[in-house]
């Protein structure tokens, strides 16, 4: 009797495929979090309650996306900064540290978004729940959470954009590296909610694409 031997079937384990689902979710969450967002980012406070009050359901779907944006962000930088600093040590890992501080730091965007639904909720007048967003967003702590945000997560996902330069597809490192910058023009210069969500769809391919190149089974040279 001839014994017929076969190779046996390599499967992708589990975690690496949790990773390669985690990784994009959080930027993606974000890009869709900016489409539903019932307000822009520079209204003032009276206006934003406003809308709020006007859009209550968008702004309760914000508050999910966030949840899923603070859960996943953090260990999708992780992942992506992994592979920023196995292909430039120095840079990716000062990439992978800023940007990891700055999403930490996303918590605190949320409490006013919290504050807005809840007040109209309560059936609070416009003008107290207003007060509360300028009281909560006003102190110390949030300044300087905001102020790390801002800076941080723009700029670690530049550096993680180029310290990724030529390891991952050139147009998926291009993709890091404008997308947070378009981000800022289309919240804060000249407020568009459709190009500010594509701008974070360009980071959630980015952070795909890093991940599926960085997780991929079998250790390999960069792409061009």
């Amino acid at each position: 009797m001839t014994t017929t031997l076969t190779a046996p079937v390599r499967t992708a384990p589990a975690w690496r495929t949790a990773a390669l689902i985690v990784t994009p979710l959080g930027p993606l969450a974000i890009a869709v979090l900016r489409w539903l967002l019932p307000y822009d980012t520079t209204d003032d406070a009276t206006t934003l309650v406003a809308k709020v009050a006007t859009h209550p359901g968008a702004q309760s779907a914000v508050l999910w996306l966030s949840l899923v944006a603070l859960i996943t962000l953090p260990l999708g930088v992780l992942v992506v900064g992994a592979v920023a600093a196995r292909a430039r040590p120095v840079l990716g890992t000062v990439a992978a540290v800023v940007a990891w501080i700055a999403f930490a730091n996303l918590a605190f965007l949320v409490g006013p978004d919290q504050i807005a639904l809840a007040g109209v909720e309560a059936g609070l007048p416009g003008t107290a729940t207003a007060a509360l967003l300028e009281a909560s967003v006003a102190h110390p702590v949030s300044t300087v959470a905001t102020t790390i945000w801002v800076l941080g997560h723009i700029l670690g996902t530049v550096l993680l954009g180029v310290a990724l330069w030529r390891t991952i597809p050139v147009w998926a490192a291009l993709a890091l590296i404008v997308s947070q910058p378009l981000h800022l023009v289309a919240a804060v210069i000249v407020p568009n909610h459709l190009l500010d969500g594509l701008a974070w769809l360009l980071t959630a391919v980015g952070f795909a694409v890093a991940a599926a190149v960085g997780l991929r089974s079998r250790p390999g040279a960069g792409v061009a």
